[in-house]
């Protein structure tokens, strides 16, 4: 996936593209071209590309895929978590056992952070995507309004059409195209990157006992410690979307060589969203391809 220079014109900002993947979804990201509609789908041009991997049972077939993924230029490079979480942890001032029971819900994206050399930085997890939307510049717009405005902390689109949530949440102000609210989400932001380099993840506050339990003291619970703390705020696209739902947890070889299949014709996510309720009024507006 070559940049194309129309929209690298469009783009001045060096931004990383970063999503991660474990052993139970790297097949839908490798086998499939999911991984190259995730990127393409965010419709500007990212100065790298990366891949963090976490947990996988064969990691040399997993860096064979990863490498052609590479070589295909979908991506500029991939990461091992076990390869330099060791090192990354003191950047954050944290340890193993900072997270509870939440530390592999949480490495992959400081990994991430550690190994990111651009001022800006856009993480998807696996499982989230942008619709294709040839008219989208939320990324560009909100990397604008962080460049001027140091209390901008974090930005992303609108989550499976949940206008009506976002609105609820924003503090009552609209910036351009955006609601202005707190809240952090691991699903997808879009970040300075030296802001989450910073040894920020000691803070606690009483609104993050909303995340789940499960989670433990996790990465995205402990960055919204921080903002809440600090009082900074959250951008939220007012107009475009991202898709967020978990792939299935089922090991049936069967059921995983379908979902790759479905993937690999563009199928899966009408399958998966055609029985959303919410998701029924909006179906003429999926454009995946």
């Amino acid at each position: 996936m070559k940049n194309n220079e129309s929209l690298l014109k469009q783009n001045p900002f060096e931004i990383t593209f970063e999503t991660k993947c474990y052993e139970r979804d790297w097949e839908y990201l490798l086998k499939t071209k999911h991984l190259d509609r995730m990127i393409r789908n965010c419709n500007t041009t990212f100065s790298f590309r990366q891949l963090i991997i976490n947990n996988v049972e064969h990691p040399e077939l997993v860096k064979k895929y990863a490498q052609r993924k590479v070589d295909e230029g979908i991506i500029d490079a991939f990461y091992f978590v076990d390869d330099y979480i060791d090192e990354a942890l003191p950047l954050f001032g944290l340890q193993k056992d900072s997270f509870g029971i939440g530390y592999y819900y949480s490495c992959s994206e400081l990994v991430g952070l550690y190994v990111s050399k651009t001022k800006y930085h856009l993480h998807f997890s696996s499982d989230a995507f942008m619709l294709n939307n040839n008219q989208g510049k939320w990324i560009t717009d909100a990397c604008r309004i962080m460049e001027e405005n140091p209390r901008v902390f974090a930005a992303n689109p609108t989550w499976n059409y949940c206008f009506d949530d976002v609105k609820e949440q924003a503090i009552g102000e609209i910036l351009e195209k955006f609601y202005v609210g707190r809240g952090f989400s691991d699903q997808c932001y879009l970040v300075r990157t030296v802001d989450l380099k910073a040894k920020i993840y000691n803070y606690s506050h009483p609104v993050s006992k909303r995340y789940p339990k499960y989670g433990g003291e996790l990465f995205e619970k402990k960055i919204d410690s921080y903002m809440q703390t600090m009082e900074l705020l959250r951008l939220t696209s007012i107009y475009e979307v991202y898709i967020h739902k978990n792939f299935p947890k089922r090991k049936q070889k069967f059921y995983k060589f379908l979902v790759v299949i479905l993937l690999r014709l563009n199928l899966y996510y009408l399958v998966r969203y055609f029985r959303i309720k919410y998701y029924s009024n909006k179906i003429k507006r999926i454009k995946i391809i």
